[in-house]
């Protein structure tokens, strides 16, 4: 193998860890902070759900 390959392996092996420790923990995490940020607003404008009181 060439310098190159072993350096452009190195390179994605870091982008493939990055992507996978940091990014994607991220992402779930303000999907999921996002998506009950939109239900917690949304039932205090219309009220909890369920039959009418």
């Amino acid at each position: 193998m060439s310098d190159s390959t072993n350096k452009q392996k190195h390179e994605e092996l870091l982008l493939f860890l990055f992507l996978t420790v940091v990014l994607a923990p991220l992402l779930s995490i303000i999907f999921v902070g996002g998506f009950g940020f939109i239900v917690w607003i949304s039932q205090i404008l219309t009220g909890p759900p369920g039959p009418p009181g």
